[in-house]
């Protein structure tokens, strides 16, 4: 290349090494300053993309928990209900038993029978009381509770409904006001006590299905955060030693521009005297 003060081959090259470094900083700082890799589309659309799929899953996986958490409280307030219904029970068949007694005298059966008839309105207060989030699962018109189970919708699961009232367990109607009464009633009260605790045992099924799904949840949720961070993160300790290269390799192209500009002032001695 002939010697000209038009064209400067070495700094035109300078130059555009100086600019690709200049580049590549900003790049370093910006992964530096968002902790990413990939920010944007722009950076990477195609991972981008995988990227921004999997944070819609996840943050769908939030409503997911939500649901399963709220219908684990419901169900696990109708237990808590049933429960005391059927502990109730387990008074309620002791004073048909103590009631059956022919010995008996009439002031002694009449205090059993108020115990049992105020046992028995205890029932329908625990039973009316055993709501939720205004989801009542164990009354004559209990809610059957079918909680969210994958992010789109498409599963649930479900606990059905139990009907714990008084008529629900067929105790609605009779007394232990005579030892005729209080015999029939043994078995009415050890069938209603079969009932409700068949009811609880398909609950607790159900609560334990909830709560196994819903640990599930969590740890699908943190793997594919995990995942997305493998995809968009940067290795920060990566990045760092790369600035300090960079920032070297700057200051040695503004230094070799510097000198490739200041070469054609060589050319002045040619024409002095």
């Amino acid at each position: 290349m002939p010697n000209s003060v038009n064209t400067n081959v070495g700094a035109m090259v300078a130059l555009q090494n100086l600019n690709a470094t200049n580049a590549d900083l900003m790049t370093v700082q910006n992964r530096i300053n968002t902790g990413k890799k990939i920010a944007s589309a722009k950076d990477n659309g195609a991972i981008w993309a995988i990227a921004q799929n999997q944070r819609a899953t996840s943050g769908s996986l939030n409503a997911v928990k939500d649901s399963l958490q709220r219908s684990q409280s419901t169900v696990d307030v109708a237990i808590a209900g049933g429960e005391a219904v059927s502990d109730l029970l387990l008074q309620m068949k002791e004073k048909a038993l103590a009631a059956s007694d022919s010995s008996l005298d009439t002031a002694s059966r009449t205090a059993l029978s108020d115990d049992f008839n105020a046992m028995r309105d205890q029932i329908a207060k625990s039973v009316s009381n055993a709501t939720f989030n205004g989801v009542n699962m164990i009354s004559a018109t209990g809610t059957t509770i079918a909680a969210l189970a994958n992010d789109d919708g498409s599963s649930k699961i479900t606990v059905q409904a139990q009907d714990l009232s008084l008529a629900g367990i067929s105790l609605n109607t009779g007394s232990i006001s005579t030892q005729a009464t209080a015999e029939a009633m043994i078995a009415t009260v050890g069938a209603a006590i079969t009932t409700v605790s068949t009811a609880l045992s398909k609950m607790g099924t159900g609560s334990k299905s909830l709560g196994a799904h819903l640990t599930f949840i969590g740890k699908l949720q943190d793997s594919i955060d995990a995942g997305v961070g493998n995809l968009v993160d940067a290795d920060l300790a990566k990045e760092s030693a790369r600035l300090t290269s960079l920032q070297t390799k700057q200051q040695l192209g503004v230094q070799a521009l510097s000198i490739a500009n200041s070469s054609s002032s060589g050319l002045l001695s040619l024409f002095r005297g």
